[in-house]
């Protein structure tokens, strides 16, 4: 058995070219384990790879008070996987993604 290759930033990229996917989602789960998303751009994944993509937390149950409401979203390069029940022209893909405060620290405790 061979182990599979994690994805990377560039590989993501490439895919995204190579299949014109115009989407992707960014994928989630609030506090009752309930998935959640947030669509982004192709154009602003580049960017959302390097500073996540910024989102109001305060709309998510579990995850932040209206006073404190500023959260980001990173995605995970691993986890991209094009969806496949969306037609090829246009793709959409999705990716799930780490939820950070905004100074780039967890959110909840990961252990």
């Amino acid at each position: 058995m061979t182990a599979k290759k994690n994805k990377t930033k560039q590989d993501v990229l490439n895919l995204i070219e190579e299949h014109n996917v115009k989407f992707v989602r960014f994928w989630f789960t609030d506090i009752l384990g309930q998935l959640k998303s947030f669509s982004v751009t192709s154009e602003e994944l580049d960017t959302a790879f390097d500073e996540g993509m910024g989102f109001d937390g305060s709309s998510i149950k579990g995850y932040a008070r209206i006073d404190e409401s500023d959260m980001v979203a990173k995605p995970d390069p691993a986890t991209f996987q094009l969806i496949p029940w969306r037609p090829k022209e246009k793709a959409v893909a999705r990716m799930f993604c780490d939820i950070l405060n905004p100074d780039g620290t967890p959110t909840r405790d990961t252990r």
